[in-house]
């Protein structure tokens, strides 16, 4: 299991919540020549088997209801099959729905004509693929420049923003190197600077790391959650690895056969699988690494001081472990993000926390 990393800088407060950035409403989508007609039928409750027995259609989304706040990473997930590839082309307009809408800046991106969706692409969203799809005859820097060179920036504007990005996802000497010279993970990178470079708010990644060996894999979700610090796009980031989505996702979408099973923050998919899909998704999760102490504090013994030691909500009950392993009493105030104490805990708190299973898990 991967370690996850505390993203409290990157989470609202506990009061507030946040303007969704992306959001997707009643979003059906059916491939075939008469699609639109069977949206009905599948609203009805038609099922992919029986669409595609009556009617030779395939169902690819049922229904996705959704919001993805704007600054953060939210990570869409599933088996393969279960239609994430398919969301976040509807996100960019590479494929449009047979019923529903995909509003960002309150925009449908649905309802735009071709010229508009081409400026949207160009300018709102940029994309990192799987397989890294560079172009082999490009250097390094020619690569990351291609978006700009594709709107007309001029190109020393256009170097200058490429070597930032260049510099700043580690390949800085590679600049005139070509993909063929490059690792796997190398060329993720070049991958990423290119779409940092094009300064896109909405950031789309199709399993960006998952052709990447693990280590490597590891220090690329790093690099993201340190570039993310920076910059705060809207990232929508689709991946089948629970690991990588809790490690990343400030907002996790399960999808199973073209329809959400469940949606939430990493912690609450943990403590309350909705289903039987999910449970068998978080069964080996070290929930240490992934619950926090805001989810398990509890009251103050009347007449009691409170423990000396303080720590964050946010702190994980497997980093909370480890501090108050040098703290005599083994307790601590659990504070709000306003500092303000909100409860307390104690290593048995902790350690009941990390090993309580859900039923049937």
């Amino acid at each position: 299991m991967s370690e996850i990393k505390d993203k409290t800088a990157m989470l609202p407060p506990d009061e507030e919540e946040t303007t969704p950035g992306i959001s997707i409403r009643k979003l059906y989508k059916i491939f075939g020549p008469d699609a639109a007609q069977h949206v009905t039928a599948v609203e009805a409750g038609m099922t992919k088997a029986e669409l595609n027995r009556k009617y030779h259609h395939s169902l690819g989304l049922r229904d996705i209801n959704t919001e993805l706040p704007a600054g953060q990473i939210s990570v869409i997930m599933g088996l393969s099959g279960s239609g994430k590839s398919t969301l976040l082309r509807h996100v960019n307009g590479l494929i449009m729905p047979t019923a529903g809408e995909v509003l960002i800046d309150g925009q449908d991106v649905a309802q735009m004509s071709e010229a508009e969706l081409r400026e949207f692409r160009r300018h709102k969203t940029a994309m990192v693929f799987q397989k890294f799809a560079l172009l082999p005859h490009r250097t390094v820097i020619e690569n990351t420049v291609y978006g700009l060179d594709v709107q007309g920036v001029p190109r020393k504007e256009s170097r200058d923003r490429a070597q930032h990005w260049i510099e700043r996802v580690g390949l800085k000497g590679y600049e005139g190197r070509y993909p063929s010279q490059l690792s796997g993970g190398m060329q993720q990178r070049v991958g990423l600077a290119r779409a940092l470079t094009n300064d896109a708010p909405v950031l789309l990644m199709d399993e960006a790391f998952s052709a990447l060996d693990p280590l490597i894999r590891m220090d690329m979700q790093s690099v993201l959650l340190d570039i993310q610090k920076e910059v705060g796009k809207t990232i929508v980031f689709i991946t089948h690895d629970l690991d990588e989505a809790l490690r990343l996702g400030d907002k996790i979408v399960i999808l199973r056969a073209g329809e959400v099973s469940q949606q939430g923050t990493g912690e609450e998919i943990v403590l309350n699988p909705e289903n039987d899909y999910v449970q068998a998704f978080v069964r080996e999760v070290n929930r240490g690494r992934v619950i926090r102490l805001r989810s398990i504090l509890r009251s103050r013994s009347p007449g009691s001081d409170w423990p000396a030691m303080e720590l964050s909500g946010s702190t994980t009950l497997e980093s909370a472990a480890l501090q108050l392993l040098a703290v005599p009493d083994q307790a601590a105030t659990v504070l709000s993000r306003n500092g303000t104490p909100r409860g307390v805990v104690n290593m048995d708190d902790i350690m009941q926390g990390m090993l309580r299973r859900n039923p049937g898990t």
